[in-house]
């Protein structure tokens, strides 16, 4: 069952935004979060330059690290944020890190030692937000997917017995009360999923973190989250520029060279990789490109200096009626149905 019908939703009413100082957070009363709407990815950079990015995107004035224990190189990241905070001479309260929990601590009397581990890597004290990276888990033991998750294709009988998620996050909301981490969200999860935890709780998610770009806008879904005060962050907002996504037969183009995306580049005097993220904080609440090339981040960051248009922002809409994929879907690895009800699930 959908948390609402979608249909009924008003179109999300899009802003101009123009250069902006990084350090100011998001005001909207619809957004509980002050998270800094350009954050640095750590996905897939290698833990052999990740301290150096880190510090090197700090010095360059980023001022939100995106993080999980399963990118393995938390270590490394921390080291980098020491280094930039040093370099760049700002304090740990002037930014915003990001972490999440792995699937093999959904056992809720292992969510506090996994919290533990990453404050510990990082080198830090708390976290800004630490999110349940997805609404699925497996054994620490043996590393196999356990159903310790929603199906609504299950009988309510069924569900009711394997609803571990939700002890998960009753975990998580626990440790919310210290001074460990600020705020807790969710990643990945379907409309299903995000219902239950929000009906069985006391906390809400602050943050939902998932994929967008304009190959996959999910705008409604997105419009769902504002009515309900939760921010939204995008990951992969460059779409298929990661190289963890293998090309498959009608995959849309590379992002960067989208038709679309390279005009409006060349009118307004941007990057295609700039005119992507100011497209996405306009769509969503915060993005968090990655890159493992230090003149790459910095490009990037020269999105805060690029001005679109609307008629800019709706061109740019207009690609997912050409072009929708999702490209990060685990499902078949998992042997879950994820994403259950989104676009292109």
């Amino acid at each position: 069952m959908l948390l609402t019908p979608w249909a009924l939703l008003a179109p999300v009413a899009t802003a101009t935004l123009g250069s902006f100082d990084l350090q100011q957070p998001l005001t909207s009363t619809l957004v509980p979060s002050k998270i800094p709407f350009l954050g640095f990815g750590t996905w897939n950079i290698d833990p052999a330059n990740a301290s150096e990015v880190v510090s090197a995107a700090l010095q360059a004035g980023y001022r939100h690290i995106d993080c999980a224990t399963a990118y393995g190189n938390q270590k490394e990241v921390g080291r980098g944020i020491a280094d930039g905070l040093k370099k760049a001479g700002v304090k740990r309260s002037d930014i915003w890190i990001t972490s999440k929990l792995w699937n093999d601590h959904h056992d809720p009397t292992l969510v506090e030692e996994a919290l533990d581990q990453t404050l510990f890597d990082l080198g830090l004290d708390y976290l800004d937000l630490w999110l349940m990276h997805w609404p699925v888990g497996n054994s620490l033991a043996t590393g196999e997917s356990e159903l310790n998750y929603i199906d609504v294709h299950l009988p309510v009988s069924i569900q009711a017995d394997i609803q571990f998620h939700q002890k998960t996050w009753h975990a998580m909301e626990k440790l919310h009360q210290t001074d460990k981490v600020r705020k807790i969200g969710v990643s990945n999860f379907s409309p299903a999923q995000l219902k239950d935890i929000i009906d069985k709780s006391d906390t809400k998610p602050a943050v939902h973190q998932m994929e967008i770009h304009p190959y996959l806008p999910q705008s409604k879904w997105i419009e769902y989250h504002h009515q309900l005060g939760i921010a939204v962050t995008a990951y992969s907002p460059f779409a298929n520029t990661n190289p963890t996504y293998t090309p498959v037969k009608g995959d849309p183009p590379h992002l960067l060279k989208n038709a679309d995306l390279l005009a409006i580049a060349a009118a307004r005097r941007c990057t295609a990789a700039q005119v992507a993220l100011v497209w996405g904080w306009n769509h969503s609440d915060s993005v968090i490109p990655k890159s493992s090339q230090v003149s790459h981040l910095k490009e990037n960051f020269g999105a805060l200096n690029c001005h679109l248009e609307k008629e800019d922002l709706e061109r740019i809409d207009g690609i997912s009626k050409q072009y929708l994929k999702r490209f990060n879907n685990p499902s078949k690895d998992y042997g879950v149905r994820l994403f259950d009800g989104l676009e292109d699930a």
